[in-house]
């Protein structure tokens, strides 16, 4: 099997298209065509994750982070990132990172897993994002169902909570005083699957020079965006909480606000760095908010509308690892997958 193949179903579970403008997801290292013969899982590709890989025989290191965020100008090994690429080029290791992409999806995502590990039940995007487009056509009545299925193929017309959605209506078209009955399609589809429905419509239109339109609309796609907000199934006071975060997230301390003396239902989180989403936490009425890398003044924040808990970087997303071993090992069985056994935590606690 070959690492694209892997690459591929990754992509179908966070498409790229889904990661921030400053993330460098995707195939770091590697030839695409290259054969797996076996997959090391990491949060960060470091200088002994490779090495671990090269012992387990591994080809393959899948990482949440990338390792090369900005580009190199030298290879000569004095910073440790040109380290890991030169060692990783010379045992034919490949480095693919699923980063923001993977944070940015409901299902299968970062947030989803940390909010499993907490507990929490009636889960939804903290923060979705504008990410749907409608695409309007027009097909001779004889050729609409072919277009339509074909679009559905790719995608169109799947929406949050709707599959194989399309509207039609039903006129006449003209052309140089010739008529005939057409057929205006309209469907909505996600942004990422745009290059792949114009493709189905070209491929299935019976007009080699068809119309068609394309609007950008601001709906939210309920099913991507940033952080996560849900319940406990039963309220706990904001120490016990604190204390069971703690010894679920493995977390060597919390940094956490002045407590409102009020119990803890909804709950907002983000694994990595979410400060940015502290105002929407409010907003939406959660009575704690979980990231980290937050600041001594960004704490102030919270202006006891809301407990803010820094939990730590590594340990807000260190079950990536987990989410991302069960969706490889589910789908695959002809390679070997392993959990790395390297800490790549770089901070230490007294």
């Amino acid at each position: 099997m070959k690492i694209k193949e892997l690459t591929s179903f990754l992509e179908t579970i966070a498409p790229s298209s889904y990661q921030e403008s400053y993330d460098n997801s995707g195939l770091i290292v590697g030839n695409p065509n290259d054969e797996i013969h076996g997959v090391l899982i990491c949060l960060d590709s470091t200088e002994a994750v490779i090495d671990e890989a090269i012992n387990k025989k591994c080809n393959v290191v899948i990482a949440h982070h990338p390792i090369v965020f900005r580009g190199l100008k030298r290879f000569n090994g004095k910073h440790y990132v040109e380290r890991v690429i030169m060692k990783a080029i010379k045992n034919d290791v490949a480095i693919y990172a699923i980063h923001t992409n993977l944070d940015n999806v409901y299902s299968n995502g970062v947030n989803a897993k940390f909010a499993e590990k907490l507990g929490l039940i009636n889960t939804r995007i903290l923060a979705p994002k504008a990410g749907f487009k409608k695409i309007f056509t027009f097909v001779p009545t004889e050729f609409s169902e072919k277009v339509r299925t074909a679009l559905f193929a790719e995608g169109a017309g799947n929406i949050p909570k709707f599959e194989n959605l399309s509207y039609a209506t039903v006129g006449v078209g003209t052309q140089n005083q010739s008529n005939g009955a057409q057929v205006k399609l309209e469907f909505s589809f996600p942004s990422e699957k745009q290059n792949a429905i114009i493709k189905a419509l070209h491929d299935s239109h019976p007009h080699s020079n068809l119309p068609y339109d394309i609007v950008s609309i601001e709906n939210k796609n309920s099913e991507v965006g940033s952080g996560m907000i849900g319940y406990l199934k039963d309220p706990i006071s904001e120490k016990e909480f604190l204390q069971k975060i703690k010894k679920q997230m493995n977390a060597g301390c919390i940094k956490y606000t002045k407590l409102r003396r009020k119990k803890i239902s909804k709950v907002a989180l983000c694994g990595g760095s979410g400060g940015f989403l502290l105002k929407d936490a409010i907003r939406q009425g959660a009575d704690i908010f979980i990231t980290s890398d937050y600041k001594y003044h960004e704490f102030f924040d919270a202006e006891g509308k809301i407990v803010i808990a820094d939990i730590g970087h590594f340990e807000s997303e260190q079950y990536t690892i987990e989410l991302l071993f069960d969706i490889i090992t589910e789908k695959f069985s002809n390679f070997a997958a392993y959990f790395t056994e390297i800490n790549t935590n770089p901070v230490n606690y007294l």
